[in-house]
């Protein structure tokens, strides 16, 4: 299959190969730009097959690591270009810790989820309840009023000898009690996400002591978010179907599928590609 030049100069052809070195001899942006353009690839195809934007993978072939947002980011998309364009991550890995100052020191693991963080809905006073309440005390009163009206002289005279009218009774046991129970406050350790619904996937994203880049498309392909999940910011999308996840920094990232936490031991600066669905995550 033949490919043609485009606009923006993005074919193999267009670009030179840097035949006269060595790989040795090379940046890092230049031997990726070298293998990438010897696989006979443009960067729209690198972009499309790594999920890494066009707009980085041009940088980083320009020796330019500013955009990858950190030494984290920048050293997994040079193991995912790498990849991509059949090089060993390792040896470009290696390069680039020795020309910034060395590999960056791990990001401590996401501590355990706490229900604490999603705190249930303060209930206040039952106002309903106590309206409910007070109108059937009114009807009440009013029933009584009547009744007492229209009961003739006996009525009177009963109350003239001191005896109490029946109609007290019947107006006390006919009004429902005063108070209704509340409804008792959900456990604290039942989370929001707990109640994600069946006929649905709903994936949460949290990045509690870091921050990674991450995408997600709904089963359509359409894009739901592409950006930086900052720390402490935490993204939850839902679809029909599926829910495709790209993590930039795998180790930052937390988990929660249909309510269930995913607890897979990603390694900091490793890039992931997650789909999940309705019945995920599935207990082996």
């Amino acid at each position: 299959m033949s490919i043609g030049n485009s606009p923006d100069g993005n074919s193999p052809e267009d670009e030179r190969p840097f035949e006269e070195h060595s790989e040795e001899g090379l940046s890092i942006g230049r031997a990726l730009q070298q293998a990438r353009i010897e696989a006979g690839l443009t960067v729209d195809d690198v972009s499309n097959a790594t999920r890494v934007r066009i707009a980085i993978v041009h940088a980083i072939e320009q020796d330019d690591f500013a955009p990858c947002g950190g030494d984290v980011y920048a050293r997994g998309h040079i193991r995912t270009l790498a990849r991509a364009v059949q090089l060993d991550p390792a040896a470009l890995l290696a390069r680039y810790d020795a020309e910034h100052g060395g590999r960056p020191a791990p990001t401590p693991a996401a501590p355990l989820f706490e229900a604490e963080r999603i705190r249930p809905e303060r209930r206040g006073p039952n106002w309903t309840a106590a309206m409910v309440a007070a109108i059937v005390a009114v009807i009440g009163f009013v029933g009584f009023t009547m009744v007492k009206g229209t009961g003739g002289s006996d009525a009177k005279s009963q109350v003239a000898e001191g005896s109490t009218p029946s109609a007290t009774k019947s107006t006390s046991s006919a009004g429902p009690k005063t108070s209704k129970p509340t409804d008792p406050k959900p456990d604290p350790s039942d989370s929001a996400i707990a109640a994600a619904p069946q006929d649905k996937v709903t994936v949460q994203v949290s990045a509690p002591d870091g921050r990674s880049w991450i995408s997600a498309k709904d089963h359509n392909g359409r894009l739901l978010f592409d950006g930086l999940l900052k720390q402490g910011e935490s993204k939850t999308f839902q679809d029909n179907k599926q829910i495709d996840l790209v993590l930039g920094d795998a180790g930052a990232i937390q988990l929660y599928v249909n309510g269930k936490e995913i607890d897979d031991r990603f390694q900091p600066g490793q890039v992931e590609r997650l789909r999940y669905t309705k019945g995920d995550p599935v207990v082996g």
